[in-house]
């Protein structure tokens, strides 16, 4: 028996399908017959290029740009050499700060694999082992750095660039400089707990409002804006969204201009009163006091500690 609730969630998808021009469903992987694992490249904007999730793990390169990435209920900045391995089923998306009418041609180089051929593999091939430890801290999402970041990126575009056992041998390369990637070159990025309810319909919806609140966070964002771009009531709306994202509406705003923040006073030289308004935060003292709660430290020792 269909329910008012059933009834506004088909409105809500049909709405966000219509707006999006297509349906927002589970991205679908397409084998490679001819090689282990998939290698490609893609531009920004691009029609694959938006929040999705699949059940197969996916390493990807950032080639050129910058802009913001969100992977579970992580938000963070980006630039070129900017390496990620994403687990199965976690939600992701990389939107480039760009230019009206802009184009980023081949921006991301992506290698996506499924589960299932690594267990396989394992089985004849007793090194690969080594790579399941990787594969289960994936479910949260790891940002590589320093060198390890480097070398991987080389790698992937190493890997592109050949065919046939050579190809294979970039990609156990890979593998073996992820796996033993110390430490201080890795950032996890979903909390543990992050446990999102994901399905097309939301997959369309939330899509949309990211856009909008991507697009506006250093302005004027608002939940009840949010809620009319998809049709729904604001209160129905803050549940829909913690359901499906893990997180709520305020809290996704805030860790966006936080990140955007991060970035500022890491490299520029702007007073960070002037960064607080820019990044859309209306007082300093509420700025401080979330960014101490977000990073453990004020603006001033986050500015200090990166710069020294």
């Amino acid at each position: 028996m269909m329910t008012a609730s059933d009834t506004a969630d088909g409105a809500t998808a049909r709405l966000a399908e219509r707006l999006l021009g297509m349906r927002a469903n589970r991205e679908v992987i397409p084998p490679d017959p001819n090689h282990s694992v998939r290698w490609h490249q893609h531009s920004y904007p691009s029609p694959v290029a938006r929040w999705n999730y699949h059940p197969e793990y996916e390493i990807h390169l950032i080639r050129k740009g910058t802009g913001k990435f969100i992977v579970g209920d992580h938000i963070g900045t980006f630039e070129a050499g900017h390496v990620a391995l994403v687990g199965s089923g976690l939600p992701h998306d990389w939107v480039s700060d760009l230019e009206p009418g802009e184009v980023l041609e081949n921006r991301d180089a992506v290698i996506q694999f499924d589960g299932k051929w690594v267990e396989q593999t394992a089985a004849l091939v007793p090194e690969m082992v080594e790579v399941k430890p990787l594969l289960e801290q994936s479910q949260r999402g790891i940002e590589f750095l320093g060198w390890s970041a480097e070398a991987a990126a080389a790698a992937i575009e190493a890997m592109g660039a050949s065919t046939g056992l050579v190809r294979l041998q970039h990609l156990f390369t890979l593998f073996g400089i992820l796996v033993r990637a110390p430490e201080e070159d890795r950032r996890y990025l979903a909390e543990e707990w992050f446990r999102p309810q994901l399905d097309g319909q939301a997959a369309a919806v939330v899509d949309l409002v990211l856009e909008y609140v991507f697009s506006n966070h250093a302005g004027s964002v608002k939940m009840s804006e949010a809620a009319a771009l998809v049709g729904m009531q604001e209160a129905s709306f803050s549940k829909y969204f913690k359901r499906a994202t893990g997180q709520n509406f305020s809290d996704l705003v805030r860790k966006l201009r936080l990140a955007h923040a991060r970035r500022l006073l890491e490299r520029s030289n702007k007073p960070i009163s002037d960064i607080c308004y820019e990044v859309g935060f209306s007082n300093l003292s509420n700025f401080n006091r979330h960014f101490l709660n977000d990073a453990g430290e004020t603006p001033r020792q986050f500015r200090q500690r990166v710069s020294g």
